[in-house]
């Protein structure tokens, strides 16, 4: 047991730093994924993401219950997009095992990197927060945002949080730090399909998903501080920084390795 500590220390901190994260932007696959797959080498890939989404979902939950008491959140946006998003993101768990992914993987880093484009270019995207849509269209942009990322989470994953910030941002008129709490929620919803496939498929290391998640809830509750205390400016950044660092790490996966 003495040896294996130092593995179990990685993951506790790869834990919390993706927590600190993912409570902000989203992103925290980005670290918590590798360390897994790096301290547990001969584990099965599924088990892995089965891991990952168990120790998530509680981070994720923390930070959307602790954004909930802070900013005022559009739910009435949140819960139709969080519904699709649980709905479709099962889908995409399904059809994943039936159609290839590669268009997607070579994809990616281009749609990533016009969003980071975008952003920089619109120096004061996020900055204002002006919602642009009420009532049945509010709702109906709302289940489409949420079903078409929910139904890509379960296909592939890889910046879902930042995916959602950012067309809450774009399509909705939210600012950076409102659009970071609307897709904490749907990100609780697409985790938590996830999380019921893996389960059910018995893919998850329940004792040290736990511990994870200990971990991963602690770094959540700083990020969502760091959120609330310097605002959309900070998370404006801290997103431009996860995006940019997505833009390498899938275009690596697509073409390099």
């Amino acid at each position: 047991m003495p040896e294996l500590f130092p593995d179990f220390l990685i993951l506790a901190i790869a834990s919390f730093v993706a927590g600190l994260i993912d409570a902000v932007v989203g992103g925290g696959g980005l670290i918590q994924i590798p360390a897994l797959f790096s301290m547990l080498p001969n584990t099965a890939p599924a088990t892995i993401f089965g891991t990952n989404k168990l120790a998530g979902i509680f981070g994720t939950s923390a930070a959307a219950i602790n954004f909930a008491k802070r900013v005022k959140l559009a739910w009435s946006a949140a819960l139709p997009a969080a519904g699709a998003a649980f709905l479709l993101s099962f889908l995409g768990a399904y059809v994943v095992t039936h159609i290839p992914t590669e268009a997607i993987r070579k994809s990616l880093p281009f749609i990533l990197l016009a969003v980071a484009i975008y952003t920089v270019k619109k120096k004061d995207f996020g900055s204002i927060h002006a919602p642009l849509h009420t009532g049945s269209k509010e709702k109906l942009l709302a289940v489409l945002i949420g079903g078409g990322i929910g139904f890509y989470d379960g296909v592939f994953g890889p910046g879902t949080g930042s995916f959602l910030i950012f067309l809450f941002v774009r399509f909705f008129g939210f600012d950076f730090l409102a659009a970071s709490a609307v897709s904490k929620v749907i990100n609780v919803a697409t985790n938590l399909a996830a999380l019921l496939w893996f389960g059910y498929s018995g893919h998850i290391i329940w004792q040290l998903g736990l511990i994870m998640a200990i971990c991963n809830v602690a770094g959540s509750l700083v990020g969502t501080r760091l959120a609330l205390k310097h605002g959309s400016g900070f998370v404006r950044k801290l997103f431009l920084l996860v995006v940019s660092v997505l833009i390498l790490k899938t275009g690596y996966d697509a073409f390099l390795k």
